[in-house]
């Protein structure tokens, strides 16, 4: 039967869906047909997704999931092909689309609350990176990951800045120079994800971690989240020194008096995120 007009017509839903509940966000890559694909919808989607949980005051853990079997494929290839035919052969678009996936990357990095990935089905390239990129994650059993960059002659440097601050020098060259599957259990061996569950339970054991954060005190977690990512970058002297200066201003916090208090005290604390 021949589609009418209207169904032709339709507009593709939203790339990047959200739902709230008790301070915890759900942030869907929502493309399946697409492979939920980094296109640059996709990316100006969740980026902007992300400034919105950053300013908003009620949001306290992030999980990040993605519909369908696939939870990103990575860039858009068809996208990256039709620049091909450009004046100066895509250099331009290429570095655009490029800056454009480091704004993501780093977005998640630097967003004030902790994000968590719930992955199902494949994460390749690029969506391996997603996944590096978030502070922990979560994978079903049948999860996969992949920087297969190397096997069509593009080797893939921009997910290498994130698997290189997650997992080992070797196990990053290996991801990175054989361009192969890495299995569920592999991949948390590797320090890619920090939990492996049966397939389908990865998204409810993310918002169940999710919402542990969620009833901390946001003092400590973005503080400390910010404070993290700082000093790892730093020699162990720097760190040292960063890090102190900044549990010294954590300590002359409200919540970090009632804290101490209601455990010398043997009583639950009350957390007002001061």
């Amino acid at each position: 039967m021949p589609a009418t007009a209207a169904a032709v017509n339709a507009p593709l839903p939203a790339p990047v869906s959200r739902s709230d509940d008790a301070g915890v966000v759900t942030l869907t890559l929502s493309r399946p047909a697409q492979r939920n694909s980094l296109s640059e919808a996709m990316m100006a989607a969740l980026t902007a997704a992300l400034g919105e949980v950053a300013a908003d005051s009620s949001a306290r853990a992030v999980v990040l999931a993605a519909e369908g079997p696939v939870y990103s494929a990575g860039h858009d290839l068809k996208e990256i092909q039709s620049h091909r035919s450009d004046a100066d052969r895509g250099r331009a678009y290429f570095e655009d689309v490029l800056k454009r996936c480091a704004t993501l990357m780093t977005a998640i990095v630097r967003l004030p609350q902790p994000v968590i990935a719930a992955v199902e089905g494949m994460a390749t390239a690029a969506g391996c990176q997603l996944v590096a990129s978030c502070d922990l994650a979560v994978a079903g059993d049948k999860a996969r990951f992949c920087t297969p960059g190397v096997n069509i002659g593009l080797f893939c440097h921009t997910p290498m800045v994130a698997l290189s601050r997650n997992l080992s020098r070797k196990h990053a060259m290996e991801m990175l120079l054989l361009g192969d599957w890495t299995e569920a259990d592999d991949a948390l061996r590797m320090g890619l994800v920090n939990r492996v569950v049966p397939a389908g339970d990865a998204l409810a054991t993310a918002q169940a971690l999710a919402r542990k954060i969620a009833d901390k005190s946001q003092v400590p977690v973005k503080l400390g989240k910010a404070a993290f990512y700082a000093q790892v970058e730093l020699g162990l002297d720097d760190a040292y020194a960063y890090a102190s200066r900044v549990m010294a201003e954590n300590m002359l916090a409200r919540d970090a008096d009632e804290g101490i208090s209601a455990v010398l005290a043997k009583r639950a604390a009350v957390w007002e995120d001061r």
